[in-house]
């Protein structure tokens, strides 16, 4: 730490840029000072309440008119609502309408917080597991104690490959029993893991934008990074979706 300080403080001096790749997932007090409490209100308390606020803006401001020519704002909102509808219904079936506010929900504060977090000075929530974990575990729960709730017993149908010959079934529910605890793992890191590695890839590129010989270069990586980053952000958000979905068809139909 001294180390990296002194290093910085060299770098200030002689005038050149200060970048550390991960300073940009540091959560810090709001209000100065450096104790974080769970009443004190941070930097990604922040993002978060922006992704709301986004949020209430696209689909309630924005559609509230409902006019027959829709504006711009009312579009996106459209667009949105019937794209997360189709896929909940082409997954799910139409059993799992009834859970279409949930999906959307999550991927339209996911989408949303993606997107908030490529703009400069920002903070990316998403690409901190401590959100990321909680949106997996939330899922992971609701949907097994739905299939529990639906179906008693006949859940746990999911872990059982009846198709598979008689011998292979006990290892083959092993192995299902393992990878249905591993969801919520593999459901946050990816989003998380994504979002973290991009964004610290643009920061490195920044690094050498002071370097007059690589400058034209690390601009040019930097926006390639950056259209990229604004790809994965819906991708990423997609995959979340889908995969919630994936996990409630399991849920409503457990049986292999």
């Amino acid at each position: 730490m001294a180390t990296e300080a002194h290093g910085a403080e060299h770098a200030a001096e002689s005038g050149g840029l200060v970048f550390h790749p991960m300073d940009q997932f540091i959560v810090k007090p709001l209000f100065g000072g450096d104790t974080l409490a769970w009443y004190t209100p941070t930097n990604a308390a922040l993002w978060m309440g922006l992704s709301v606020v986004a949020i209430i803006v696209l689909l309630v401001m924005g559609s509230s008119r409902r006019a027959v020519v829709p504006t711009r704002m009312q579009s996106v909102a459209e667009m949105a609502y019937g794209f997360i509808h189709k896929m909940v219904v082409d997954i799910c079936g139409k059993e799992g309408v009834k859970f279409f506010p949930y999906v959307m929900t999550l991927f339209m504060f996911i989408v949303s917080a993606n997107f908030l977090g490529l703009l400069p000075l920002s903070f990316s929530t998403t690409s901190h597991f401590a959100v990321t974990v909680v949106l997996a575990l939330l899922v992971f729960l609701s949907v097994t104690i739905l299939g529990f709730v639906k179906n008693g017993a006949g859940f746990l149908g999911l872990f059982w490959v009846s198709s598979a010959p008689l011998p292979l079934r006990p290892i083959l529910a092993i192995i299902e029993l393992i990878s249905y605890f591993v969801r919520p793992v593999s459901h946050s890191i990816r989003l998380a893991g994504n979002l973290m590695a991009g964004h610290a890839v643009i920061k490195v590129f920044a690094g050498f934008a002071a370097l007059t010989v690589v400058s034209p270069v690390s601009v040019l990586a930097i926006t390639a990074m950056y259209g990229l980053e604004v790809l994965v952000a819906f991708i990423q958000a997609y995959v979340f979706t889908i995969l919630t979905c994936v996990y409630l068809k399991d849920a409503l139909h457990p049986s292999h």
